[in-house]
């Protein structure tokens, strides 16, 4: 597991595992991330959907178990303003020129919820055009991994990068991290990741997309 100081360096390159993570701790205050896990407790909420080709439905709970809460519009918007900030340093880290990204989308996965190996765009994702654009993903942790969850954080839920998607003959991950509040992660869009089960507590992130 990755442990971040918030004092460490904002940028970090795993080239020995041929995975770019940008990290940024501290990108949210411990206080707003505490206000947006409470607003969630009175937000709308939907099921998290994933977009599989050739299926009409976008909710699979054997490949996704999550659920999407919906913060209001002031939230979602300084959280968006916030993200677009660091377009300039994610062009500079990856090699990249963005343009703009994708409303956030608030994610909380409970005990048993996961997300299986998958990648968040693709060009061969040619039945959806947001999938195929998207260039850089965007993870934010609005809650720490922990020994125990009655700190408010979570057990279990770490998330894993991988070489390929290509299942038992990859069993380890490159690298795993497991969560800090206001811990911004970003990677390309093509990595292949996870979520694994949470066990204990619940797990709060922001994810987006800048294209």
């Amino acid at each position: 597991m990755d442990s971040l100081n918030p004092d460490s360096a904002h940028l970090a390159s795993d080239s020995r595992n041929a995975i770019d993570l940008y990290l940024c701790p501290l990108f949210l205050d411990p206080e707003v991330c505490q206000g947006i896990r409470l607003e969630a407790d009175s937000s709308p909420t939907t099921k998290a959907p994933v977009y599989i080709e050739g299926e009409t439905g976008f909710v699979h709970e054997t490949i996704r178990k999550a659920t999407s809460f919906h913060p209001c519009e002031e939230t979602v918007s300084y959280v968006y303003n916030q993200m677009v900030k660091q377009m300039a340093n994610l062009d500079e880290f990856f090699g990249i020129h963005l343009t703009d990204c994708e409303q956030p989308q608030f994610i909380r996965y409970q005990p048993g919820d996961f997300f299986v190996r998958h990648q968040d765009g693709s060009t061969e994702q040619m039945e959806f055009d947001h999938l195929r654009v998207r260039r850089i993903s965007i993870v934010v942790f609005l809650n720490a991994a922990s020994h125990s969850a009655d700190d408010g954080g979570y057990t279990g839920g770490s998330l894993n990068f991988y070489s390929s998607m290509d299942g038992p003959q990859t069993p380890l991950p490159l690298r795993s991290i497991a969560g800090e509040t206001g811990l911004l992660i970003a990677f390309r869009a093509d990595t292949v990741h996870e979520v694994l089960p949470v066990i204990q507590g619940e797990r709060f992130t922001i994810v987006n997309w800048f294209r």
